[in-house]
């Protein structure tokens, strides 16, 4: 078996096989400011008090803070209903995106299952669980009896050999993958991703690739926790790495399908408009006007993210004709920026830093496009109309694109600036 059946026949008391339909206990469910009303709403018609208030964790991210009344409604809701179900992990403060703040919190373990009513839950295969999102109705079901049914998926070995470029980072690696899989290549299929390159990649890089299996339409992504992941597991949950069920493949276990790519001479991958899988090298992209940057998101707005753009804006300007926002993915990344001194090179440069949270990810919040207006991203989707008006385009790249680019005002690559 591979890690993905070895999860679901643990929780589901048996050796399953792919197609077939489970149930099974869920282990931590999740929903944010934007999903979590809907789930609210449905959870009230069917039961009084959720099945376990410290298996639940709400986190406002998607509009924080609330930017229009509608979204102020929303978070009074989940804020009140968090309280009198006395849910223990209650994130309202703006401690930063979920998928970011739930590892931080040491709520993510190998061989749990997690769901989430958000597409990128899938983020937490990194650290070895078994992660999917769900819809609303779906997520008040959960939060009502601890259980939920799948039907067990078919998987796909995607091997990464070789070592990256410099300035050529995981999300590239994704980006690849997704450009030669497809936007629905691996629908519903589990996206396991192993290989010397994922062996050596840190936890955060490692995120970035399980958080985009969504965008070729994968059911989760997942990894075996390098030793990296279990001791940042291990520091964050408090729990010894013998007490900690870390789930293997078998060497013997079968894929429906085996995907092999070498990131030797890989360049820097841009996804085009209007889709994830429209991927291109950036030689083939350069020199295309932009009207903002944006670096963030539960995709890359982490530290070495951070951190990789500060390296390219230092003692750097960014274009006279280019807004450059940049959000961290939370309070604890923005706070660390700060003591490195990342954060005032960002304002030095001439970005704008905000909040952490979603932010521009989301189109309505903050950063909105006008018509004809060009950004480049360091996001997750570039559908039309994502980020603004349904005439503006979005690019995806990795963050040392993204600041490069903001300099010049068009995408450039990062080896083209001094």
């Amino acid at each position: 078996m591979n890690i993905t059946e070895k999860i679901l026949s643990n929780k589901a008391g048996h050796a399953v096989i792919p197609g077939e339909i489970i149930e099974v206990d869920v282990d931590l469910a999740m929903s944010h400011d934007g999903t979590s009303p809907p789930a609210i709403k449905t959870f009230e018609k069917i039961a009084k008090k959720v099945w376990n208030p410290e298996k639940i964790a709400i986190v406002f991210d998607h509009a924080v803070p609330a930017n229009t009344i509608g979204s102020a409604e929303f978070q009074k809701v989940a804020r009140n209903f968090g309280k009198e179900q006395k849910i223990k992990e209650l994130y309202t403060h703006g401690e930063g995106i979920c998928h970011q703040v739930l590892p931080e919190k040491g709520l993510v373990e190998p061989g749990k299952i997690i769901v989430g009513a958000d597409s990128h839950t899938c983020t937490y295969g990194t650290f070895g669980a078994f992660s999917t999102g769900m819809g609303a109705t779906d997520i008040a079901m959960i939060y009502a009896t601890g259980r939920t049914w799948f039907m067990v998926p078919e998987s796909y070995e995607i091997e990464v050999t070789g070592k990256l470029p410099q300035k050529t980072t995981s999300k590239d690696i994704i980006l690849k993958i997704i450009g030669e899989i497809g936007s629905d290549g691996a629908t519903y299929k589990a996206a396991e991703f192993k290989g010397e390159t994922i062996d050596n990649l840190d936890i955060s890089s490692r995120m970035t690739i399980t958080n985009m299996t969504i965008e070729m339409g994968a059911k989760n992504g997942i990894m075996e926790p390098n030793n990296n992941t279990l001791n940042f597991i291990k520091n964050r949950t408090g729990k010894s790495i013998e007490e900690l069920n870390i789930i293997k493949s078998d060497k013997n276990s079968s894929y429906e399908k085996e995907f092999l790519f070498n990131v030797d001479d890989l360049e820097a991958q841009i996804a085009c408009p209007n889709d994830v899988d429209n991927v291109k090298n950036i030689s083939n992209v350069e020199g295309t006007h932009i009207d903002q940057g944006f670096i963030g998101s539960c995709t890359n707005g982490r530290l070495n993210d951070l951190e990789e753009a500060a390296k390219i804006l230092d003692g750097n300007k960014v274009h006279a004709d280019v807004r450059l926002i940049i959000s961290p993915a939370s309070k604890e990344i923005y706070e660390i920026a700060m003591d490195k001194g990342i954060i005032k090179t960002f304002l030095d440069s001439g970005a704008i830093v905000c909040n952490p949270g979603c932010g521009p990810c989301l189109g309505g919040h903050m950063g909105v496009l006008s018509e004809g207006e060009v950004s480049i991203a360091t996001t997750n989707r570039n559908f039309k109309g994502r980020m603004g008006d349904p005439n503006s385009e979005v690019y995806l790249s990795n963050s040392a694109v993204v600041a490069s680019s903001a300099i010049k005002g068009y995408i450039e690559t990062p080896e083209n600036i001094n």
